[in-house]
């Protein structure tokens, strides 16, 4: 099976200390019916509204680290309050999923949840919340100091020509930077990519 459905008291082993409590008035108050995952590569969370008999859904990547799979919450929570005040009309991340992230970000950082280094980059999120967390570079950066056992490099980290892979097997040869991102051509097919500099890869020798 890719995903099992968790009790709610489970829940607590994914989540950083003292945010649970903060967590669950969310999942019990609106219904939420919560399902932890394994690994998807283009996406970390997942929300569906709540149609006649079906309450709201939410799923999270279950491989996150505790202060990644929480944030990756509060953003789904957030299309939730998003949803039940303003219905399904509104864009997926406009005005109203941003207004109500940021104060349910702003509740659990007053708790002091997060460490400094990532408490002081979601202070810079409140001003403007990104569509995913992956969106913001020194966010992710950050994140990644507190996940274990990812073997994975930030392309940013790789020297220029060197070979990597992504995680659906494809080889590259990373390029020089354009603007923002790194031109990488395929090895099987020649054919150039570009790449974010935070994108997650394996060095191949």
């Amino acid at each position: 099976m890719s995903k099992s459905t968790s009790p709610l008291e489970s829940l607590r082993q994914y989540l950083p200390e003292a945010s649970f409590e903060l967590v669950i008035p969310y999942i019990v108050d609106h219904k939420v019916h919560l399902t932890i995952t394994r690994a998807r590569t283009t996406i970390l969370g997942n929300y569906i509204g709540k149609h006649r008999d079906r309450n709201h859904r939410i799923s999270i990547n279950g491989n996150l680290n505790k202060f990644s799979f929480l944030i990756t919450l509060l953003h789904e929570i957030a299309h939730l309050l998003a949803f039940e005040k303003y219905g399904n009309t509104i864009k997926a991340h406009g005005t109203e999923w941003k207004r109500e992230y940021s104060q349910v970000l702003a509740l659990f950082l007053l708790k002091k949840i997060f460490p400094k280094d990532i408490e002081e980059e979601l202070m810079r999120t409140l001003k403007n919340p990104a569509a995913s967390s992956c969106a913001e570079k020194e966010l992710l950066r950050v994140l990644r100091k507190y996940d274990v056992g990812n073997s994975h490099l930030l392309l940013e980290q790789l020297k220029e020509d060197d070979f990597f892979k992504i995680k659906s097997g494809r080889v590259f040869q990373k390029g020089n930077k354009v603007r923002t991102r790194y031109l990488c051509r395929e090895v099987a097919t020649k054919k150039l990519f570009l790449f974010s500099p935070v994108s997650e890869v394996l060095l191949v020798n």
